[in-house]
């Protein structure tokens, strides 16, 4: 019995490095190549004008959408038709002009007012939020510090071959099978 406590760490570990493993697989999956396909896209929110339903930070995903299927509840991730053309992500309170191009009045929730511009969504991919991943944003910033980076790149490929050269070399003692 006692082989078996020294197992149970081993076999933790093995567990951890092995969920930990398949989690990465499936973040660079989603986050990585899924949005290549054009089906769906990743955008970090880097304001609270959303907040409470889309926290600062948060990752949201967002689909293509027909201009003429917008509606009144919708958020969009948009350019705004003024200044610098930036990328916002807002709810649309009002619906001006419905067509092929509809007319839209914009609102983050957390604002007091509506957007002081109206936008004809003619140009341009329209995307509209379907799911929203709370602070996942601020994990993505994280792991592009150099640090992070460095750790995540270099780091823990070396630990993981470590470990499994290490179960090469030195195999653990099987039990005999009753």
């Amino acid at each position: 019995m006692p082989t078996a406590l020294w197992k149970l760490p081993a076999r933790l570990v093995r567990g951890l490095t092995l969920a930990l493993v398949a989690f990465a697989w499936l973040a660079f999956v989603a986050l990585g190549l899924g949005p290549r396909t054009g089906l769906y896209q990743t955008v970090t929110v880097l304001t609270g004008s959303m907040a409470p339903n889309i926290p600062e930070g948060s990752i949201v995903v967002i689909t293509p959408l027909q201009p003429r299927q917008v509606r009144v509840g919708d958020v969009l991730t948009y350019s705004i038709p003024v200044e610098d053309q930036r990328v916002v992500t807002h709810r649309v309170v009002e619906v001006l002009e419905g067509d092929e191009h509809p007319v839209v009045r914009t609102q983050g929730d957390a604002n007091d007012g509506p957007d002081p511009w109206v936008a004809r969504m003619e140009e341009g991919p329209l995307w509209k939020v379907r799911a929203v991943l709370p602070k996942g944003g601020h994990a993505i910033h994280t792991l592009r510090q150099p640090l992070a980076r460095r750790i995540c790149v270099l780091v823990l490929p070396l630990v993981v071959c470590a470990m499994w050269l290490r179960e090469i070399w030195f195999p653990h003692p099987r039990r005999a099978l009753a």
